[in-house]
C-alpha cells in the first residue's frame, strides 16, 4: 500500500469552534513497519489556541494497525471536557472515507475512561480489549493492553 501513497488535502475540518489544522504528513517507514500518516493539531476558533492533536495514519488494520489503530488523539489537560477529541474523530470520518477506509479503527487504554467515552461519543462500537504482544513496540512502552472501538464508514 504505502508504494503507491499519495497524501491527500484533508481540505477545511471544523466544527464549530473546533479547527483541525494539518500540521504535518507523515511518511512510511518500511523498516520500523510504519504506515503512512498525518497529525492534525486541534485549534480553538477564534484565536487559534491549540488544545490538543490527533494523528490518522492510513492503513491495514488486522495487520500492522491492529494495535495503535488508525487513529489516537490527546487533548491538553486545561482543554479537556469541550468533547475536542471526539468531535476531531468525528471530522476525520469523511477524509477517512476519501482513502478508501470503510472501517475506522481507534484504540485506547482500557483505563483511561475519558479516552472511552471519547470513543463512545462518536458512536465508535467496542469491539475487544486485547493484550499486546510482548514483541510489539507498544508493549515495549508499557502499553499491555487496548480497547480495540470501530466506526463503520
Amino acid at each position: 500500500m504505502t508504494e503507491d501513497f499519495t497524501f491527500l488535502d484533508p481540505g477545511e475540518l471544523v466544527d464549530g469552534d473546533l479547527e483541525l489544522v494539518l500540521v504535518r504528513n507523515v511518511p512510511a517507514d518500511p523498516v520500523k513497519g510504519y504506515v503512512p500518516g498525518y497529525e492534525f493539531e486541534m485549534r480553538c476558533r477564534p484565536g487559534g489556541a491549540c488544545v490538543g492533536n490527533i494523528r490518522f495514519r492510513v492503513g491495514d488494520a488486522d495487520t500492522v494497525l491492529k494495535y495503535p489503530c488508525h487513529v489516537g488523539y490527546d487533548v491538553k489537560p486545561e482543554f479537556r471536557g469541550h468533547r475536542y477529541a471526539s468531535r476531531s474523530l468525528l471530522l476525520i470520518l469523511p477524509f477517512a472515507r476519501r482513502h478508501g477506509l470503510t472501517r475506522l479503527w481507534i484504540s485506547c487504554d482500557p483505563e483511561n475512561v475519558a479516552s472511552r467515552k471519547t470513543c463512545e461519543l462518536a458512536d465508535a462500537k467496542l469491539c475487544d480489549i486485547s493484550d499486546v504482544p510482548k514483541d510489539h513496540e507498544m508493549y515495549g512502552k508499557g502499553i499491555h493492553t487496548i480497547c480495540r472501538y470501530y466506526i463503520d464508514l
